[in-house]
C-alpha cells in the first residue's frame, strides 16, 4: 500500500488533498456528477414541488425507493444527493459484487450507529435486479424497521427482477431518457465548468448534434464519448473537437434493451403493430434494434410466423410460406447473415395486403366449443374403416365431392346444432377478394340454399 502512496504522490498529503488528488482523476461523467438538486438535469415528472423525489432529497419524507430507468439518466447521482441532503451516512453497494455478508455487514452497522448516535444509513444497491431472491430478502426486515433507507437501482423493469416484499416497502419511481435539450445541457455544462473540460477544447456544432444523437437520452454515455473525443483532440495538439474526431473515437449509439423485461416486449410490440399498420420503414427499425441488443433470431422469426396467418392470412396466403423460409434460415444460417431473411420476411408482411379474417373464423369457433356448442359428428362422416361400422350406420350415405364434374355438392357438414353458422368472413383486400367472392356461392351449394 505504502508503494502506491508513493507511486501517486499521496504519501504525506491531507486527506482533503488525497481527495482532491483523485477526483480530479475521476472519469469526466463522475467529476460532472451534479452536487446539488439544482444541477439535475431532466426528471421533472419526480423533482416538481411536492413530487415525491424531491421530497425524499429534500428529507421530507424517510421512505425507501427503487429508482428504475435507463443507463445515464441519473439513479447514482440522486441516491448520493438524498444521504447529502438529509446528513445521513452513505454506503454504496453493487448487485455485481456484494453478497448476502456484505448486506447483513452493512445493516448490523447501521443498527449500531442509529442505537448509539441516532445518526441514519442510506444503503445505495446498484444494479439490484442481479440480486438473487436470497439477497433481496436479506433486506426485508432492514427497510421494514427503516434500519436503512434502501435508495436501490434498476436498469430493468423493478416488478419482473425485484421480489414483492421489498417493492411494496418501497416507492417505484420510473426515470425517463434525457431529452435531446437535457444532454445537451450537460454536455455544455462539461465543456464549461472546471470540474470537467474547463473550456479547454471547443466541439464543433456538427459534432454536438452527432453527440448527442449518439447518447440517446444517456447523460453518462454522452460525457464519456466527450472525454474520449477531448482526450483525441488534444493529443493531436489540437483544442477543436471535430466531427471526425468524435466519429474516431465513437461509432455506435446505445441499444436500451433488456431480453427479459419490458424492453423487450416494447419493442416487440412496437414490431408487430408497425408490421399489422404496413409502416414498412417503422418495422425495419424496430427489428434492427432487437437484432443488435442481441435478441433471439429464432424468438423474431416465431413471432413472423404468428404474424402471416393472424394479419395477413389469406389477403397473401405467400406471406406464410415467406416467413417459414426465413425460421428456417435463421435455423440454418444464424446471425448474422439471417437478418436478411428477417427484414425480407418483415418487409413482405409489412407491404402486404392485410386481412385478420383468418384469427376472427378461428377465435369464433374455439368460443362456439368453449360454449359447448359441439354436436354429434353426422353419421355420413363419421370414420368407416373398421370392422362393424357400417352396422352402426357410420360412413353411410357419404357424398364424394370428386365424383361430380364442380367438385362441390350439397351434403350436411357440421352437427346439426351449427348448420348454417359462417365463421370466416373473408375481406375485399388483396388476394382474398376472389375468396369472398366465391365463398358465398360455394356456401350455397353445399347447403343446398
Amino acid at each position: 500500500m505504502s508503494e502506491g502512496l508513493f507511486d501517486e504522490g499521496l504519501f504525506g498529503a491531507t486527506d482533503e488533498e488525497k481527495a482532491e488528488r483523485l477526483a480530479a482523476n475521476a472519469p469526466l461523467a463522475v467529476r460532472m456528477r451534479p452536487a446539488t438538486l439544482d444541477e439535475v438535469v431532466g426528471q421533472d415528472h419526480l423533482l416538481g414541488p411536492g413530487a415525491p423525489l424531491r421530497r425524499l432529497v429534500e428529507g421530507a419524507t424517510p421512505a425507501s425507493v427503487m429508482l428504475y430507468g435507463p443507463p445515464g439518466t441519473g439513479k447514482t447521482t440522486l441516491a448520493t444527493l438524498v444521504s447529502r441532503a438529509t446528513g445521513r451516512r452513505f454506503v454504496a453497494l453493487s448487485a455485481l459484487s456484494a453478497g448476502v455478508k456484505e448486506v447483513r455487514a452493512v445493516i448490523d452497522e447501521a443498527r449500531r450507529r442509529l442505537v448509539r448516535s441516532g445518526e441514519s444509513t442510506v444503503l445505495f444497491i446498484d444494479e439490484v435486479h442481479r440480486f438473487s431472491k436470497t439477497q433481496q430478502d436479506a433486506l426485508l426486515g432492514a427497510v421494514e424497521d427503516r434500519i436503512v433507507l434502501l435508495v436501490a437501482a434498476t436498469t430493468e423493469n423493478p416488478f419482473f427482477s425485484v421480489v414483492s416484499p421489498l417493492l411494496s416497502r418501497s416507492l417505484v419511481l420510473q426515470l425517463r431518457p434525457l431529452s435531446d435539450d437535457g444532454v445537451l445541457a450537460v454536455v455544455s455544462r462539461a465543456i464549461a465548468d472546471p470540474r470537467g473540460l474547463g473550456g479547454s477544447v471547443v466541439v464543433e456544432p456538427e459534432a454536438l448534434d452527432h453527440l448527442i444523437r449518439l447518447a440517446g437520452g444517456d447523460a453518462r454515455r454522452a460525457l464519456t464519448a466527450l472525454e474520449a473525443a477531448a482526450d483525441s483532440a488534444v493529443a493531436s495538439n489540437d483544442s477543436v473537437v471535430t466531427l471526425a474526431v468524435l466519429e474516431s473515437t465513437v461509432d455506435k449509439a446505445a441499444v436500451r434493451y433488456d431480453r427479459q423485461g419490458d424492453q423487450h416486449y416494447d419493442v416487440t410490440s412496437a414490431f408487430i403493430k408497425s408490421i399489422r399498420g404496413s409502416d414498412v420503414d417503422a418495422a425495419l427499425h424496430y427489428l434492427a434494434r432487437m437484432i443488435e441488443a442481441g435478441e433471439d433470431p429464432r424468438f423474431i422469426a416465431r413471432r413472423l410466423v404468428i404474424h402471416a396467418s393472424e394479419d395477413v392470412g389469406m389477403a397473401d396466403p405467400t406471406a406464410l410460406q415467406t416467413c417459414v423460409a426465413a425460421a428456417q434460415a435463421v435455423q440454418l444460417i444464424g446471425l448474422p447473415e439471417c437478418a436478411l431473411n428477417l427484414a425480407q420476411a418483415t418487409i413482405h408482411l409489412a407491404t402486404a395486403p392485410k386481412s385478420n379474417a383468418v384469427t376472427t373464423a378461428i377465435y369464433a369457433a374455439m368460443e362456439d366449443v368453449r360454449k359447448g356448442m359441439v354436436g354429434t359428428v353426422p353419421a355420413h362422416l363419421r370414420d368407416g374403416h373398421y370392422a362393424g361400422a357400417a352396422r352402426l350406420g357410420n360412413a353411410q350415405g357419404y357424398r364424394y365431392p370428386h365424383d361430380v364434374p364442380e367438385g362441390v355438392l350439397t351434403q350436411q357438414y357440421p352437427p346439426d346444432d351449427l348448420v348454417g353458422r359462417d365463421y370466416y368472413h373473408p375481406t375485399p383486400r388483396g388476394a382474398e377478394r376472389a375468396v369472398s367472392e366465391r365463398l358465398p356461392k360455394l356456401r350455397k351449394l353445399i347447403r343446398g340454399d
